[in-house]
């Protein structure tokens, strides 16, 4: 199991032997059924996820109990509220599991261990950090300068693997669309 997390960060950085024993053992390591709260709003956000099977999605209820899906990760994503994570705040969304899940967690304090311990780490999650922050921008422009139609075909297009594991209503929620208007647009992609 450990494989995939460990072939995830060979992209970016080479651990030795030392290295990825100190990693592993840093990590732990659960197998959640569908529809689990890894992380709910306001509890302390402690932990930053990796996605080893399965698929899990963050999303933020408002005041009126309408929810908006911020964003999935399926297997070989990472997923937590980063801005909480990093900050020691109290969680801003929810996190639930889509389908049965494995996930492997690394605690805040396991993680300031580790950069402290292998600092090549620090060049892992500023890569991270940086791809979630450019998918994160082209998504705001995409919503500000695409119609519904062209936001829905481009996620179809970017995304298929997500697109065969979520419901057509969580898809719409993070469209920021209707379900009913998601059905008018879908194609047999879904």
């Amino acid at each position: 199991m450990e494989d995939g997390i460990l072939k995830n960060i060979s992209k970016h950085i080479l651990l030795n032997d030392e290295e990825r024993s100190l990693f592993n053992s840093l990590l732990s390591c659960k197998t959640l059924p569908k529809k689990t709260l890894v992380l709910q709003a306001d509890q302390d956000c402690r932990y930053l996820s990796y996605v080893s099977s399965g698929a899990l999605r963050s999303y933020y209820v408002d005041r009126e109990g309408r929810e908006s899906t911020i964003m999935f990760a399926i297997a070989d994503w990472w997923i937590t509220d980063m801005y909480c994570y990093l900050n020691r705040k109290p969680a801003m969304m929810h996190i639930e599991t889509i389908e049965k899940s494995t996930i492997f967690q690394l605690s805040r304090a396991n993680f300031d261990q580790l950069l402290e311990a292998v600092p090549k780490f620090e060049k892992f999650f500023r890569i991270m950090m940086q791809n979630a922050y450019t998918r994160e921008q082209l998504r705001v422009m995409e919503n500000l300068s695409l119609t519904a139609e062209e936001r829905y075909h481009s996620f179809v297009m970017k995304y298929p693997q997500i697109v065969r594991q979520v419901t057509k209503k969580q898809i719409a929620s993070y469209l920021g669309i209707t379900p009913e208007f998601l059905s008018t647009l879908k194609k047999p992609e879904i």
